[in-house]
């Protein structure tokens, strides 16, 4: 099974027919569920019928102890997207799959997902930059521990979680200093 990102190619078979479907799984088990998948089938014979699952996920840098790491952060926990041609046998096939607990639809039928949406969800997890998940919020006293003002304490003014920056007020010489610095340059107490 080859991985392009967020797709897990499960077959290179081409089947016009095929559309995407949601698919229920337990939280946290989407790239297993995947794997298991593709075994089920391979075993079942079903490679030209179920072709790739897509798992929706993008970058987020978090910050944590002043250090930098980035993650893959799902975008729908607990659910992934299968292209398949949809009958009573594939769908037993993904169904009968070990984490996954039913397709979204209406009622009892699975409803495929329009083109132009998958191509938009596609589209954005491509070209999203990574994001960075706050460890602040307004009001928090933070200790500075990087740049001329380590060691000072501050009170969060503000967040700004796209640019990873906060803007912290400093008492320095009896007055409230604002300052701009890094989620990395401060620490939480």
């Amino acid at each position: 099974m080859t991985d392009n990102g967020n797709i897990y190619v499960i077959s290179d078979h081409e089947n016009p027919m095929a559309k995407w479907y949601v698919v229920h799984t337990y939280s946290g088990h989407e790239k297993k569920v995947a794997i298991n998948l593709k075994q089920r089938a391979e075993s079942l014979g079903a490679l030209d019928k179920i072709l790739k699952v897509l798992i929706p996920q993008q970058q987020k840098i978090v910050v944590s102890e002043g250090k930098k790491r980035t993650i893959e952060e799902r975008l729908y926990p607990g659910y992934i997207l299968v292209h398949m041609d949809m009958n009573d046998s594939t769908w037993t096939v993904v169904r009968g799959t070990p984490g996954v607990t039913g397709f979204v639809g209406m009622g009892t039928n699975p409803t495929p997902l329009p083109e132009k949406e998958v191509q938009a969800l596609l589209k954005y997890i491509k070209t999203e930059q990574p994001k960075f998940e706050a460890k602040f919020s307004e009001g928090d006293t933070i200790k500075i521990v990087d740049g001329p003002f380590s060691e000072f304490l501050g009170k969060v003014e503000e967040v700004s979680e796209d640019q990873g920056k906060l803007k912290v007020l400093v008492s320095v010489f009896g007055r409230e200093t604002p300052l701009e610095l890094d989620f990395t340059q401060v620490k939480s107490i």
